[in-house]
């Protein structure tokens, strides 16, 4: 968590480039984390473009991405990050934020990242998160996104992608404890426009989040992030070969997971569940920090 003066002062960026007052008794969230400059300069470009309106169903964004007559969600947040990265200098596209036009692209990219979460319930293709110095799984509200953070949604109820939205800022009315995610969004339904959700809104599938701020279930053939930090942690304590330090949770690493609980007394599946990964991170932490050879001072002769 950031200095309480460098929230503040955050807090205090944000509101310059939000509406002149937000609706009724309801008052603006201070962010819990610390919002970095490239999300303020995204949040700054993407309210530029506020009015924005198609041309019998082409965009400049969808242009820019190779197709002017695309749906142009998607589309419209990748140029924003674009040109953030032209007129700064930085690196965040690809990098910090997915380049795609394809529905579920995004959300898979966060995923790989390590920077996903959902809403409530299971990850398709992955299992269960929870928040990170947590020990219950993400039910819905108990995230607040982010300004920065990228909003997922299904129109049906189902795991698809349908659309994706910026947070600009989360609000909450004191009377009624209700919570709204404010965003700015392209194709909407032919402008870019701010809108607003309702927190445990059922459209809402999660987040792509600026912080890693979740942990999530892993089993064979999950790939990213997430995966290497678990291999490196089994690596490190003599379960998991260096060379199979990939990404990959291939077989190698189910058995080296099945090793670890076995002999951590858990139940033996090769799945890194919740009880797996706290287990693992609270050896490792230990070790690590009675490990010599991490720690001791060389002395270089100054």
């Amino acid at each position: 968590m950031s200095h309480p003066f460098r929230r503040s002062l955050a807090l205090l960026c944000l509101l310059l480039l939000l509406p002149a007052a937000v609706c009724g008794e309801d008052q603006v969230i201070e962010p819990a984390w610390h919002v970095p400059d490239y999300a303020e300069r995204l949040l700054q470009v993407a309210s530029e473009e506020i009015g924005y309106t198609e041309d019998h169903g082409r965009t400049k964004y969808g242009a820019w991405a190779g197709d002017p007559a695309a749906q142009w969600c998607a589309e419209f947040l990748c140029w924003c990050v674009d040109q953030v990265d032209q007129r700064w200098g930085t690196s965040l596209l690809r990098n910090v934020y997915p380049y795609y036009t394809a529905s579920n692209t995004g959300l898979r990219w966060f995923l790989r990242a390590g920077r996903y979460v959902v809403r409530k319930g299971r990850v398709e293709g992955w299992g269960y998160e929870w928040l990170k110095g947590r020990s219950e799984f993400i039910r819905s509200g108990d995230y607040i996104p982010q300004p920065g953070d990228w909003v997922f949604f299904s129109w049906n109820g189902g795991s698809d992608t349908d659309h994706v939205a910026l947070v600009e800022y989360c609000s909450r009315n004191p009377s009624t404890a209700r919570i709204l995610v404010h965003v700015i969004e392209g194709n909407n339904p032919s402008a870019v426009a701010r809108n607003v959700y309702e927190l445990n809104d059922a459209s809402i599938l999660g987040y792509g989040t600026v912080h890693d701020v979740a942990e999530i279930t892993m089993g064979f053939g999950n790939e990213g992030e997430k995966v290497r930090v678990l291999q490196e942690r089994l690596s490190y304590l003599g379960f998991l070969d260096p060379s199979l330090v990939t990404g990959h949770f291939g077989d190698g690493t189910t058995e080296a997971v099945r090793e670890f609980q076995a002999g951590g007394k858990l139940r033996v599946n090769g799945i890194a569940n919740m009880e797996t990964q706290q287990l693992l991170e609270k050896v490792f932490t230990e070790r690590y920090a009675r490990d010599a050879a991490v720690w001791s001072v060389v002395d270089d002769g100054d």
